[in-house]
């Protein structure tokens, strides 16, 4: 007579038994935006250390304030452009768009006009060449890099006819209030922390799209779309709405970074923002959003910004490195997250 054992309990692995590389290993599995994301934020530390252990000097509160005001602009960018990225598309625009935008408002200013008009005229402008984009691709077919490349050249064009020289905007301009330093930590010496309206803007705008993303319908419906834009309208989202959504945000952002960047600088010119959507772009691939679409992370994309300013900073305290070598780093950095972002897809085909 055979006697039969009794099967063991099968022990179900919980989430509080696992260790650390099964954990990490599951998140990058399920989410391939985890592994760039955690190398952004790492490479981020690093050049923190290494700056401070360099040259010194790195983790005071006037590096901080710097770091985030002089990058204030680039982080509305890059925030916009994740949800474009997201949606698997691309915007080739925000740069000129804030170089239209800054150059008529400078313009509208100084002859009078009053400028908090200006400042929604700005933001207008904006807007309307985001939406501009979304309806050339959502209703006319065109392709993403096409349309924007087309409202590219447009908002560049139309900047060059209203000035080509700089444009200086009035000492007693409100408009320059939002580039203002207060200070919030009396430090020795000038080692203060000191924060701008523009700096927080750019902070607020940042809270905002992470709660829009993660948070709410049309976020789910980004993400959703990235994912496979098909499945979304068999699902019944609104596919259609939420694209021209995406480039309309994209759009209205660059108008803000442009009331931001104006603020700070004080002038305006037809040839500001040149390159600045490939910086945008490179910051939202660096803070792991996939350039397929589907997956990513809007505080990600501010990190990438951070790494971008930080990496000038630390070039600039060498001393020794020519200024030309920014643009090769940023894009070898570029092309090692996208071949990172591309194992890690592959592992999950």
């Amino acid at each position: 007579m055979t006697i039969l054992k009794p099967l063991a309990p099968q022990s179900n692995v919980t989430a509080e038994t696992e260790n650390l590389w099964q954990r990490i290993s599951r998140a990058v599995t399920t989410n391939p935006s985890v592994l760039p994301t955690m190398a952004a934020v790492l490479i981020f530390v690093g050049m923190i250390v290494y700056g401070e252990i360099a040259y010194g000097r790195i983790l005071q509160y006037n590096t901080i304030s710097n770091l985030l005001i002089n990058n204030a602009h680039l982080i509305i960018l890059a925030i916009g452009m994740t949800f474009v990225i997201m949606t698997g598309g691309i915007d080739l625009s925000v740069g000129s768009v804030i170089a239209l935008s800054s150059v008529a408002g400078v313009m509208l200013a100084n002859s009078g006009w009053n400028p908090y008009v200006v400042i929604l005229l700005m933001v207008g402008i904006g807007t309307l060449m985001g939406l501009t984009s979304g309806i050339l691709i959502q209703y006319f077919n065109v392709q993403p890099f096409i349309a924007t490349l087309a409202m590219m050249f447009l908002g560049r064009g139309l900047a060059s006819l209203l000035s080509t020289v700089p444009e200086r905007l009035a000492d007693e301009s409100p408009i320059r209030w939002f580039g203002s330093q207060f200070k919030v930590i009396d430090g020795e010496k000038v080692n203060d922390l000191v924060l701008t309206p523009g700096g927080v803007i750019a902070v607020v705008v940042l809270l905002l799209a992470f709660f829009v993303l993660h948070r709410t319908r049309t976020g789910r419906t980004v993400y959703a779309i990235g994912g496979s834009e098909s499945s979304s309208i068999l699902m019944g989202l609104p596919v259609t709405r939420t694209k021209l959504l995406v480039y309309v945000i994209s759009g209205t952002l660059a108008g803000i970074a442009a009331v931001v960047y104006t603020s700070r600088l004080g002038s305006a010119q037809n040839i500001t923002g040149i390159g600045w959507e490939l910086d945008a772009i490179a910051a939202t691939v660096i803070g792991g959003t996939l350039l397929t679409g589907g997956y990513g992370f809007v505080l990600g994309s501010g990190i990438g910004a951070l790494v971008l300013g930080l990496m000038n900073v630390l070039i600039t305290r060498d001393g020794g490195i020519r200024p030309e070598m920014t643009t090769i780093i940023t894009g070898s950095i570029l092309l090692a997250f996208v071949l990172l972002q591309r194992i890690v897809t592959k592992k999950r085909e």
